[in-house]
C-alpha cells in the first residue's frame, strides 16, 4: 500500500511540474491591428488582440507555420482560462492529445476580452459594437499579420469560440484542417439562448448607476442579476440536485459560487460581450464546411439542450462531421463540461490522428 501511495504522489508530482513548466514557457504578446473595420461600418485606426502561446512554431521550406493550433474560449473568457488543470493537464503534456513539444498553441483573447482592446479601456459604449464576423476576421489577421501562420491543423473552440469554429469553417474554408467546436449549436442565437443574455443586458442597462455606460461606480444592481442568470445558465442541474440535496445546502453552494462569479467583469464590456452574437447564424451554410469537425456537446448544457433536434440536421449536412452527445451525470458540468478535457481528450486525439 506504502508503495502504491508512494508511487501515486510521485505521479502527481510529476504532473504538477509538468503544468507548472508547460505555464512557465507561455509567451505573450499583442498584436497591433491597423485600420481595423467592424461590420457596422465602425472603425478603430488601432485594435490590440491579445495572445498566449505555448510550444515552438516549426515552418517549412517556404518559412510557413506547420504545426499551428488555435483554441478559443467562450463568452467573458480569456485564452489564459485554458491553463486550469482540468484542461492544460489534459491536453499539453507530452504525448497528450494537444502535445506543445509537437504543436504550437495560440490562445487569443477576444475583442472586448481580457487583454484585447474592449469597452473598459475607455470608449465605454462608444466603443464599436462587434460581433462573431469581426472576431473572427481580428484572429485571422493577428494569425496572418502578427504570427505568420496561413494555416492551422485545427481549431479547438469552447462554446463562443465553438460558434467561431463554425464561422471559420465557412467564412474561410480550409484555413484550419480540422474544426472541434464544443457547447454550442450552428444556429441563429434565438429562444431562450437569446432571452438569457439580453435580460442580463437589461438588467444592466436598467440599473441607475449603469448612467448610459458612463457610470462613476459600477451598476452593482444589474451585475447581480447578469451573474445570477450566468450562474443558471453554465450549472447542470443533474449534479446539483446530486451534490445539494437539501436547501441548506444548496442556499450555500448558491452564495458561494455567486461570491465567486460576482464582480468580475466590467458592465459595458459584460453587454457587448453578451450582444456580439446577435447575429450568428451559420445554418444557411453549413455544406461549406468540408473538413472533419469533432462536434461535442453535452446533454446537462442548459443552453444548447439536446432535444431541440438541431444537432442531428446539421451533422448530416457536414460531409465529414462527427457529432458526440455527452450523457448527463453528476460527474459533467453543464454548460462547462466543454472546458474539463477528460471527457473528450480521446476522441481529440483521434482527430488529430486521422
Amino acid at each position: 500500500m506504502r508503495k502504491i501511495l508512494a508511487s501515486l504522489a510521485l505521479l502527481l508530482t510529476s504532473a504538477a511540474a509538468a503544468h507548472a513548466q508547460t505555464i512557465d514557457d507561455a509567451v505573450e504578446g499583442d498584436a497591433i491591428l491597423k485600420d481595423f473595420a467592424f461590420a457596422t461600418g465602425e472603425k478603430l485606426p488601432e485594435l490590440k488582440i491579445h495572445y498566449t502561446t505555448l510550444g515552438t512554431p516549426r515552418r517549412d521550406a517556404a518559412g510557413d507555420v506547420t504545426n499551428a493550433v488555435m483554441i478559443l474560449h467562450g463568452t467573458g473568457g480569456t485564452g489564459k482560462q485554458f491553463f486550469q488543470p482540468q484542461f492544460a493537464d489534459e491536453l499539453f503534456g507530452p504525448g497528450q492529445p494537444l502535445d506543445t513539444g509537437k504543436y504550437y498553441i495560440i490562445l487569443p483573447d477576444n475583442i472586448g476580452h481580457g487583454g484585447s482592446s474592449k469597452p473598459s479601456d475607455g470608449l465605454r459604449m462608444k466603443f464599436p459594437r462587434y460581433d462573431y464576423n469581426d472576431m473572427v476576421g481580428a484572429q485571422h489577421r493577428m494569425l496572418t499579420e502578427k504570427l505568420g501562420v496561413k494555416k492551422l491543423k485545427l481549431i479547438l473552440g469552447t462554446s463562443m469560440g465553438c460558434m467561431h469554429a463554425f464561422v471559420w469553417g465557412e467564412t474561410r474554408p480550409g484555413f484550419a484542417e480540422k474544426l472541434a467546436p464544443f457547447a454550442c449549436l450552428p444556429v441563429e442565437i434565438a429562444g431562450q439562448n437569446r432571452m438569457w443574455r439580453t435580460l442580463a443586458i437589461d438588467a444592466i442597462k436598467a440599473d441607475p448607476q449603469w448612467n448610459g455606460g458612463d457610470y462613476t461606480a459600477p451598476p452593482v444592481a444589474g451585475l447581480r442579476t447578469a451573474a445570477s442568470l450566468l450562474l443558471i445558465a453554465g450549472a447542470n442541474p443533474y449534479a446539483l440536485q446530486a451534490q445539494y440535496p437539501t436547501r441548506e445546502a444548496a442556499e450555500k453552494y448558491k452564495d458561494e459560487a455567486f461570491a465567486r462569479a460576482y464582480g468580475r467583469g466590467d458592465a459595458n464590456d459584460m453587454i457587448y460581450q453578451l450582444d456580439s452574437s446577435r447575429t450568428y447564424n451559420p445554418w444557411p451554410d453549413l455544406e461549406k464546411i468540408e473538413v472533419p469537425v469533432l462536434w461535442i456537446n453535452s446533454a446537462d448544457d442548459f443552453i444548447n439542450p439536446p432535444a431541440y433536434g438541431i444537432t442531428e440536421k446539421a451533422a448530416a449536412r457536414m460531409n465529414r462531421a462527427r457529432f458526440i452527445l455527452i450523457p448527463a451525470s453528476p460527474e459533467t458540468k453543464g454548460h462547462s463540461t466543454h472546458t474539463w478535457a477528460k471527457f473528450w481528450k480521446d476522441d481529440v486525439a483521434r482527430l488529430m490522428a486521422e
